[in-house]
């Protein structure tokens, strides 16, 4: 396992310590690791509390599953021939805006010609009209349509309900959980009419209860419709989800899905193959 990871140039203090244990040499595939994971990492503000805890879990998986592990902290160095070395695409929170059109259109043929495959955590759905950014309609219709409209900000606890269990992504979750401390997004309208949704929040589980809530409130789904194997996840607020037994298995289970991985065994064994349906 090879884990890289490329700062800009204010550097964040715990970040450089990472940097300096965690950075190898440019990645080569070979026979230990089974694919080459792209990290496209938000840091600082409301969501560094998470990603500052995500980043040595991923970095651990990596080790146990036999994968090579990149991080970035923007997308300004991707274009086609560079998304081409990745086999998996995590978007770590990262808001879809703030793209060049390079980048942008190297990610669209990325996942419409199924290059490889995408998880988005929470922010990825960020869409609107942000910091001077205008809406990145194309990213909208891969989300099933849908614009950003609110969120619960004081965070509060929801029961997931899994719709899909035969989904390898959800492989091993118990038909419901718990998710505590979360800013459960709402959108303009329900994607479910776009996407295959595999989990819901059960809005009458909010502890406490808010008064945000869409309804058909899908947190967790897939865009059929790409070539690209895909997953969203709603949630990826709060640290505490590295606590949460569940949490961790959908996420270690949608990366090795969206990797093309074969056999999603606890024992990292397995086999990769090009992203196909």
């Amino acid at each position: 396992m090879k884990t890289n990871i490329f700062k800009p140039g204010a550097a964040i203090k715990w970040a450089a310590v990472f940097l300096a244990s965690a950075a190898l040499p440019a990645f080569a595939q070979n026979d230990t690791n089974r694919f080459h994971a792209l990290v496209l990492a938000e840091r600082g503000d409301q969501h560094e509390a998470f990603v500052a805890a995500a980043l040595p879990w991923l970095k651990a998986m990596a080790a146990r599953d036999h994968f090579a592990l990149d991080v970035f902290e923007n997308p300004n160095s991707f274009n086609k021939a560079f998304l081409d070395k990745y086999q998996v695409f995590i978007q770590l929170n990262y808001p879809p805006y703030r793209w060049s059109d390079e980048a942008k259109a190297a990610f669209q043929d990325y996942i419409e010609q199924g290059r490889g495959g995408w998880v988005g955590l929470h922010h990825a759905t960020l869409l609107g009209e942000f910091d001077g950014y205008p809406m990145w309609p194309w990213f909208s219709d891969f989300m099933g349509g849908i614009r950003f409209k609110s969120y619960i900000a004081k965070r509060v606890a929801g029961t997931v309900v899994v719709e899909d269990a035969v989904h390898p992504s959800l492989t091993g979750l118990p038909a419901t959980f718990v998710v505590k401390e979360e800013e459960w997004y709402t959108y303009d309208k329900d994607p479910r009419p776009n996407v295959h949704v595999l989990a819901h929040v059960d809005e009458s589980s909010y502890e406490p209860s808010s008064d945000i809530k869409m309804g058909d409130h899908p947190v967790i789904w897939t865009n059929e419709k790409m070539k690209a194997r895909n997953i969203y996840i709603l949630m990826g607020h709060h640290p505490s989800l590295f606590t949460n037994d569940s949490y961790k298995t959908l996420l270690r289970n949608a990366i090795l899905w969206a990797a093309g991985d074969k056999n999603l065994d606890k024992s990292g064994a397995g086999e990769t193959n090009r992203v196909t349906k």
